[in-house]
């Protein structure tokens, strides 16, 4: 487009600096940038780079918000230590006693080169697969259980990347060939894993860029089911849950979606007035990206609490339990942190 722009600049003969000289030379800067990312990314023609540092000695909350998705990967494999350790951690949060729903959720690594956009060089995955037969909360377990790998793999210095609708499904059924059954799995998401390249495309970098922003804490957190009262997280009760909410809201999303909603629910206890769960739920109705993104939401939720020694548990309570009768009902409830 630049290039056209000033051949009609250069047809017309007027302003030839802002209609000729200036799209031309933008035009060249953006040839060599496509040459050199073909050159350095595609290619891999650059210096061998090293494996990234741990952060190990960062806390939870650092954790999580050093993690971000990455969008250029070396062409290395995993050393054999962080394999191991991956597929361990892989193992331990596949158990079906971890999992809110009754059926099982399973993670299956891929070596090789899937189809997969807006990423360059990764050719390591994990492919989460939840049963044919569509269940809801098993859509939400595949992305807490995935996110908490995600968190395990992030100290160990990997670097990860969630993909849903970037993700070409013919290419993932046919790598995963025996490890999938058209008949009783369905394959929702892909993880991509390994050792993030500082040689990124610019597209890439515009990209991220555009996927940064973030709600403010008041349009994800209310004191109210209506969603009309934002809360006020720094006030008591509320604020004993520190950063939870500000890891919450970096949590990861489909196309930076933030489809979860939380809902903090008061009661008497005693005479007094007292914080007794956190009702989540999703703002749209999708069926798959919105509960993902709810378990993910669930999973940093849990580990902020953790960290904070904040006890409870997770749990789908009915609408007796809930106690909705008097109030608007959630535009779909999902789960419930219920405090111990």
């Amino acid at each position: 487009m630049l290039l056209l722009i000033a051949g009609v600049g250069w047809l017309i003969g007027y302003w030839q600096v802002l209609l000729f000289w200036l799209p031309l030379g933008l035009a060249a800067l953006f040839s060599v940038a496509l040459v050199g990312t073909i050159v350095i990314v595609k290619y891999g023609m650059h210096p061998t780079e090293r494996i990234p540092a741990d952060k190990k000695n960062l806390d939870a909350f650092d954790l999580m918000r050093s993690r971000h998705s990455c969008r250029s990967f070396q062409s290395r494999n995993l050393t054999a230590e962080h394999h191991a350790e991956l597929m361990e951690a892989v193992r331990f949060h596949s158990q079906q006693n971890l999992q809110l729903g009754e059926q099982s959720v399973r993670f299956e690594y891929v070596s090789a080169a899937l189809t997969v956009w807006p990423v360059v060089g990764a050719h390591e995955f994990l492919v989460a697969i939840a049963p044919r037969d569509y269940n809801r909360l098993s859509i939400i377990d595949v992305g807490r259980s995935l996110q908490k790998i995600v968190l395990h793999a992030t100290p160990m210095g990997l670097a990860t990347c969630w993909i849903g609708p970037g993700a070409d499904n013919k290419s993932i059924v046919q790598h995963l060939g025996n490890q999938f059954d058209p008949i009783k799995d369905h394959v929702i998401c892909v993880c991509a894993i390994g050792y993030e390249s500082m040689y990124k495309p610019l597209f890439i970098r515009f990209f991220k860029k555009i996927t940064q922003k973030r709600r403010s804490l008041s349009e994800l957190f209310f004191t109210d089911p209506s969603f009309k009262s934002p809360l006020d997280t720094e006030s008591k009760p509320y604020s004993d849950y520190g950063r939870c909410y500000e890891v919450c809201q970096w949590s990861p999303s489909s196309y930076n979606g933030q489809t979860t909603r939380c809902a903090a629910v008061t009661g008497k206890s005693g005479g007094q007035e007292k914080l007794i769960r956190f009702d989540f739920c999703a703002s749209t109705n999708s069926r798959y990206y919105a509960a993902v993104a709810l378990g993910i939401w669930c999973a940093n939720w849990e580990t902020g609490c953790a960290a904070l020694n904040r006890r409870g548990h997770l749990a789908v309570l009915s609408t007796e339990e809930r106690a909705t009768e008097s109030v608007p009902e959630l535009p779909r409830y999902d789960v419930s942190w219920i405090i111990d």
